[in-house]
């Protein structure tokens, strides 16, 4: 049931059913997938029925898990236990850790190769990307970067890591087959998150502290357009993006914008910010259905996800997790 229902009738609980069933159905969801949220302070993972949008399980893991994600088969979840400088592998079928990666010290963010063997992950006190093979738990390299690195993207074709710094301000552009880094772009401070379109031109790159989002042209590897935001009756400070998503055609993009409690639409094609959606406390992550009629998003002050219905840019859902929820991954299928 969504926050703040009370039924004092059984008209009521007819009523609010039927009117659950009717926006449910105006998703046009026609897919069930899981959704997995990490909660940086309840050690756990929450899974979600996409379909019933409904919380089926909660999922013990290591200490404050931030970055998540799924094996390309879906059978297993990878997630950063970062106070455990660990990577715990979970079975999606039992929900039990069944091994642990060797992740380096305080893993937050990670990115799983085009192949599924490689996992590049964001070592955020040792200011270093870590390559890990997955099968074998082997560390293929150690990847020198900024301080305090966080954002991971990998280009379509699987050929260019990005790793963004927080304290350098620097995206550094990695090649995946020397594991060297092979240029650095300067954007606005701290930032958080990269996303790269589906036909790999540009890149986009979140900064919390700078309230922006650079566009970045990867081919000459140099800033094209800095996309800012202004929302009535909210400060600027509190403007901070984080997460972003592109859908796969290149014409939206979705901004998680911190503790402005709201989603940024922007017209991926002319940078403009069409509209924001309210959402929880604090949005921090977000993630596509692969069909990519839902996005979710973690609202880690108030713990629980919001449900975007993507087509209709409308926030449909609110579903309480566990304490302080950052990251979200869904199924592949």
């Amino acid at each position: 049931m969504s926050r703040g229902f009370r039924a004092n009738a059984s008209g009521s609980v007819v009523a609010w059913a039927l009117l659950a069933a009717t926006t449910l159905a105006g998703t046009g969801s026609a897919s069930a997938y899981t959704v997995y949220v990490t909660n940086e302070k309840g050690n756990s993972v929450s899974v979600i029925d996409s379909e019933t949008m409904a919380v089926t399980g909660t999922w013990k893991v290591g200490r404050r898990p931030r970055g998540v994600t799924t094996s390309k088969d879906g059978k297993e979840l990878f997630v950063c236990a970062s106070d455990d400088d660990r990577i715990d592998v979970l079975d999606t079928s039992t929900g039990k850790v069944v091994r642990s990666l060797r992740s380096g010290p305080d893993p937050e963010q990670f990115i799983l190769g085009p192949e599924g063997n490689l996992l590049y992950v964001a070592n955020e006190d040792d200011s270093q990307v870590t390559v890990i093979d997955v099968e074998k738990n082997k560390v293929m390299a150690e990847v020198p970067v900024g301080v305090e690195p966080e954002g991971m993207g990998l280009s379509p074709d699987g050929k260019v890591l990005v790793n963004t710094s927080e304290t350098t301000n620097m995206a550094h552009f990695i090649d995946t087959t020397t594991f060297q880094v092979i240029d650095n772009v300067l954007v606005d401070a701290r930032p958080r998150f990269a996303e790269f379109t589906a036909d790999g031109k540009f890149l986009w790159v979140s900064a919390e502290v700078g309230g922006t989002v650079s566009v970045i042209d990867v081919a000459a590897r140099r800033v094209v357009k800095k996309i800012t935001f202004k929302i009535p009756s909210v400060n600027d400070e509190a403007i901070q993006p984080v997460g972003i998503r592109i859908t796969k055609d290149g014409t939206k993009a979705f901004v998680a914008l911190g503790p402005a409690n709201r989603i940024a639409v922007v017209d991926a094609k002319t940078y403009a910010v069409e509209k924001y959606l309210p959402v929880g406390q604090r949005v921090w992550q977000l993630a596509f259905t692969p069909d990519q009629k839902l996005l979710f998003s973690t609202n880690g002050s108030s713990n629980d996800i919001s449900v975007v219905d993507v087509a209709a840019e409308k926030v449909v859902k609110s579903i309480p997790v566990g304490l302080l929820p950052w990251g979200v991954a869904v199924s592949p299928n």
